[in-house]
């Protein structure tokens, strides 16, 4: 194996350890790297924290005078939470910095590159460049559009019905396959549902690792106050996101169990949904995952808001009289302009899971 690629392949598997905690940043990851050997490495843990570069260099110490530097993406040129990246690695007198991907953001793009160059510190960008752009595609895609990265999260059988509220079954999938789909949710900022699905599983809609952000997309307010999604919660933790149609009771009793109520206009009869999730990014949550059910992911997809989607198939076939999984949606409009590419296919027990990306540009 290349000796680049083997230690870019390491500072993008660190990298990934902080996913889901540093949003609306980048997840980034570091070696460095010198006579052959790993002295130091690093990450970006949680928004705010350090940065990977700066996390490495002060395990790495005076060793760094030197050594090689892996990064999965561009150091930062700008003063954000913290100071610029690349102005550590040029007091550290690093003597070459390979780089996965240049930052999107225009207040580096680039910049940093030049002013290694500038400083004699050699430079190499694109080793690992593919994994690093799709592990970083909603902090791309954000800085790009403003809008949050949207993952719709789909259970299914065989025939493609959602059969969780016919009253067949209870669970479309395993216990192993939904145990994986909870572990999932610890990558994500933010799970948005329709009050459909609060008023029919109540679900807690909890990650095991994470307190999740959680949005109910409740036109009228339907939603009880005694919902499971408020137990544990903090004030401001679980969101309504409403219209001026809203019930005024119910906001008083939603509002008295520490919701926060944020309304929006009124399209395609409910939420105008690209409203939210732009609200929702420039709160800085910019990986979602709508885990509602046929009526909100299919309004999400027709929406072209969705970049991804996850989809969960059980080995059943339930008959054409069951609820489709995605519904109202023309099959032939959708193939012509919402072609997807499947990044990965997984046995989960007798269950499959699909993982693929729209591919659009970005709206």
């Amino acid at each position: 194996m290349n000796t680049d690629i083997k230690f870019m392949d390491r500072a993008l598997a660190l990298a990934r350890r902080g996913m889901g905690r540093t949003s609306p940043n980048p997840m980034v990851g570091c070696v460095i790297v010198k006579n052959g050997r790993v002295i130091a490495e690093g990450y970006h843990h949680y928004h705010g924290g350090d940065h990977a570069e700066v996390d490495a260099l002060k395990k790495a110490g005076a060793k760094a005078k030197g050594a090689l530097m892996y990064v999965t993406l561009e150091p930062c040129a700008h003063w954000g939470k913290t100071p610029p990246c690349v102005d550590a690695l040029i007091m550290a007198r690093i003597s070459k910095v390979v780089i996965a991907m240049k930052d999107p953001n225009p207040l580096t793009n680039g910049a940093s590159i030049r002013k290694l160059r500038s400083k004699g510190i050699k430079v190499v960008v694109g080793v690992g460049e593919a994994e690093a752009l799709l592990m970083n595609a909603p902090f791309i895609k954000h800085v790009k559009t403003r809008m949050p990265y949207v993952v719709v999260k789909t259970a299914q059988t065989m025939d493609g019905k959602a059969g969780t509220r016919s009253g067949r079954i209870k669970w479309i999938t395993a216990e192993i396959t939904r145990r994986g789909a909870a572990l999932r949710r610890d990558g994500f900022d933010a799970i948005v549902v329709g009050v459909n699905t609060v008023l029919a599983d109540d679900p807690g809609l909890n990650a095991p690792n994470k307190r999740l952000i959680k949005v109910v997309v409740d036109a009228t307010l339907r939603t009880p106050s005694h919902a499971r999604i408020f137990e544990g919660m903090d004030p401001g933790q679980v969101i309504m996101a409403t219209t001026r149609k809203a019930s005024p009771e119910q906001m008083a009793a939603l509002l008295k169990r520490g919701a926060m109520i944020m309304f929006f206009g009124f399209k395609a009869g409910g939420v105008d949904l690209k409203a939210l999730f732009k609200a929702l990014a420039k709160s800085g949550l910019i990986r979602i995952l709508v885990e509602g059910g046929p009526r909100l992911g299919s309004a999400v997809i027709k929406a072209g808001l969705a970049d991804q989607m996850q989809i969960y198939i059980a080995p059943w076939v339930m008959g054409p009289e069951i609820k489709d999984a995605v519904k109202g949606i023309d099959v032939a409009g959708l193939i012509k302009k919402d072609k997807l590419d499947i990044l990965s296919v997984e046995r989960m027990g007798k269950d499959i899971f699909i993982e693929a990306n729209y591919v659009h540009r970005h709206r």
